[in-house]
Order: structure tokens, then C-alpha cells, then sequence
């Protein structure tokens, strides 16, 4: 396949459509960075009668410039049906149900008392700390569509509707995994200075987490064609997603693309994107599992892990993964990127109250460069054929 455009290959995976998207039932308790699979709608009014929101005196209106006699304590969770009628008033606490007939809430500190007499002596308005019916919200009305993720206040807004139990998407299964001959697992002794340490599939273990996803880590493969295919039979056996890095480019040894293209009956969406970093990358389908091969270098992998895997990873929790992406000043001349679009690492910063991004401590070189994503990071995204000049005002994707 020819390279195809950065924006054609994002329309592709936006396109990804899968059969079905499970959900679940799971505790409130448990539900903390969950994704709703249903909509959360009011049973009820909240409150459900006139209430007060502060400690005082319920009073009619009309009488705040006379003499008001109290007639008795209205305690909060008491549902005594108390009246308030022509000059009289009742000491109302806060949460307590304001008392028929009475209009206002005059607090305490607002009020002079005489024994069982009170006088206003700092007039509040009419309706003055009464939380109307349906104040927080109204019977029927939505509070929270789906496709949220579930934080404190939408776990506060679900608790008050007395739900204890909440319909949530699975967690989609991502397998990750490195292939190559040289790269060493963690604690994994050096045997030649030409072996190098693996942390791509623990990278991506660590962003799929961060974004909602349970890992199905498959660690380093060997550069053997039957190694890589038992680790596929494996993978797409449990997983909804299968990405491996190395093997995607045109070595004699880089056999991933060629299982995705010939071994695996996959149908290959696209093979190689007009990017820097990850022109090589391979995305594919198979029934309703996502294959997807990245580069083997660090910055590489994780580039695209951010800009082509998380979409899927919402995608499969019901939600669209739009980056957030904010203008900022171009702190250092980039040269021009001829027919790639370029994702360069940059940190960012407030200067008088504008965003700015250089590339100051960025090493140049490779894509291998895994310290650069250190740092205050974003991602200046170039556009193919331009150039980007000190002072110039760029897009910047928020990481």
C-alpha cells in the first residue's frame, strides 16, 4: 500500500466501527473513572418541597418589618407539618422543609430576639435562602449522558438519586507487546553491547491504564515468525486491541507486517502514513478485533500510541477521543517538512499570560529518543510543507 495522508489515516480510524460495545453493572463504590453506558436521569426533584439553606427564621415576607412572634423549632429531617401565618414565625435549621405559609428565610445573625420575639434588623429579599423545588434538578431531566467518565461529582450526583449500582462500558482489553532480538526485558541481564533495554510495551501498558483500559501485556517477542504468531493467536483470542512495536519496516527481519498482511486473514485499513515520527505503522481489522503494528523506536511507538490507539480505546468505551489542541508561540525556527506531517516535542509555558512552546533541552537525532517526552510536553503538529518561524503561532496537542 502507498503512504496515505496523516488526516486521511485519523478519517480511517475515526471510521472503525465495532459490533457491539459491552457493558456492565458495577457498585457506585467501584465506578470511579468508569465510562457510563446509559444516561443518568432524575427520578425525582431535588428537593422535593421548599427547603431551607441556612439556619433562621421562616417568616412571610410581608411581615419583615414587624414585630414576629417564634412559635417553634423546625429541626432538620422533621416532616411536622408546621404553619406559618400573619405575624408569626418558626426557627428553621438548615436541610429542614421550609413550613407552609412562610415565603422567606431570614438567618439568624440577620435578627434581633426579645424572648420569643424576633425583629429584623437587616432586611434580606423575598425568597431569600429557600431552595425552590427542582432546584438541583427537575424529575425527568438529564444529569449525566452517556459516554461520561464517571469523577466525584457525578458519583455525588448519582449517590442523591439513591442509585447504588451503575451501568458502565467494559474496560476495553489492549495486548501490548515488543518484538525484537535485541531488546532485553526489565531486570533481563545484558549479554552484548548491542541489546537494549525494552520499554515500549510497559510505555503502552501506562497509557492504555491512564485512559481506561485493562492490559493484556504479552512482553517482548522474539524476531520469529512462529513466536510472533502464537503471541497473535493468543492476543486477539482475549483482546480488542493487539499492538506490538518493531517489525513494521522493510528489514529482512521486520515480520510483523507481513503476519498482519498475509498470516493473519486480516483486512489491512492502511500501511504506512505520510508522518513523522511512525510512517511505517499498520493498522487492520479482523472480525471485530483491532490490529495494529507501530515503529520499534521509543518516541516513535509512543507518538502514535497516543495519536492512533486512544481513539480506539474510546471508541470501545463509547466515547470520541478529540485532541485538545491550543494555539501557543513558536519559541525556535522549524524547518520545513516537505510531504509529512510532523509531531515534534516540545514543552510548553505561560508567558504573560500566552501559551509558548520551544524545544530547549528536546536532543535531536532519531526517533528513538525516549527522553524527550520528558518535560512539560505537548506535540507541535507541522503541516506538510510548511515551516515554522520564531514568533509564528502554532497548533500544539495537548498530551
Amino acid at each position: 500500500m502507498h503512504k496515505i495522508s496523516f488526516e486521511k489515516s485519523l478519517g480511517i480510524i475515526n471510521d472503525i466501527s465495532f459490533d457491539t460495545i459491552s457493558s456492565q453493572k458495577i457498585s457506585i463504590n467501584d465506578s470511579l473513572n468508569r465510562v457510563l453506558s446509559v444516561d443518568i436521569i432524575a427520578s425525582e426533584n431535588l428537593p422535593i418541597k421548599p427547603t431551607s439553606a441556612m439556619d433562621g427564621y421562616a417568616i412571610r415576607y410581608e411581615d419583615i418589618n414587624t414585630k414576629i412572634k417564634i412559635q417553634c423549632d423546625n429541626p432538620a429531617g422533621n416532616d411536622k407539618s408546621f404553619v406559618v401565618t400573619k405575624e408569626i414565625c418558626i426557627k428553621t435549621f438548615t436541610g429542614s422543609l421550609m413550613p407552609k405559609g412562610s415565603d422567606t428565610l431570614v438567618p439568624i445573625e440577620n435578627v434581633l430576639v426579645d424572648d420569643d420575639v424576633i425583629v429584623v434588623n437587616k432586611p434580606v429579599s423575598k425568597g431569600f435562602a429557600v431552595r425552590d423545588i427542582g432546584e438541583s434538578y427537575k424529575k425527568d431531566e438529564l444529569l449525566i449522558p452517556k459516554g461520561t467518565k464517571i469523577g466525584f461529582a457525578q458519583i455525588a450526583v448519582i449517590v442523591s438519586l439513591n442509585i447504588t449500582e451503575v451501568q458502565v462500558y467494559k474496560k476495553p482489553i489492549v495486548a501490548v507487546a515488543s518484538t525484537g532480538d535485541e531488546i532485553l526485558e526489565i531486570g533481563e541481564k545484558r549479554t552484548n553491547i548491542s541489546q537494549i533495554r525494552g520499554t515500549n510495551h510497559i510505555t503502552m501498558e501506562a497509557i492504555a491504564k491512564l485512559n481506561g483500559a485493562d492490559i493484556l501485556q504479552m512482553g517482548i517477542i522474539k524476531d520469529n515468525k512462529k513466536a510472533i504468531q502464537d503471541m497473535y493467536k493468543i492476543a486477539l483470542n482475549k483482546a480488542d486491541i493487539v499492538v506490538t512495536t518493531g517489525g513494521v519496516s522493510v528489514g529482512d527481519y521486520d515480520f510483523v507486517k507481513d503476519i498482519i498482511k498475509f498470516e493473519l486473514n486480516a483486512d489491512v485499513l492502511f500501511h504506512g502514513v505520510l508522518i513523522k515520527p511512525g510512517q511505517h505503522i499498520i493498522v487492520a481489522k479482523k472480525a471485530n478485533k483491532i490490529i495494529v503494528g507501530l515503529p520499534g523506536f521509543a518516541y516513535s511507538s509512543t507518538v502514535t500510541f497516543l495519536l492512533y490507539i486512544l481513539p480506539l480505546i474510546y471508541k470501545l468505551q463509547g466515547k470520541t477521543k478529540k485532541f485538545e489542541t491550543i494555539k501557543a508561540k513558536a519559541l525556535m525556527d522549524v524547518p520545513l517538512a516537505f510531504e509529512k506531517s510532523v509531531f515534534i516535542a516540545c514543552d510548553i509555558k505561560n508567558i504573560d499570560g500566552y501559551y509558548a512552546v520551544d524545544t530547549c533541552g528536546k536532543k535531536t537525532g532519531s526517533s528513538a529518543i525516549l527522553t524527550n517526552l520528558l518535560g512539560n510536553l505537548v506535540l507541535l503538529y507541522q503541516k506538510p510543507n510548511n515551516s515554522i518561524k520564531k514568533g509564528d503561532i502554532v497548533d500544539v496537542i495537548k498530551i
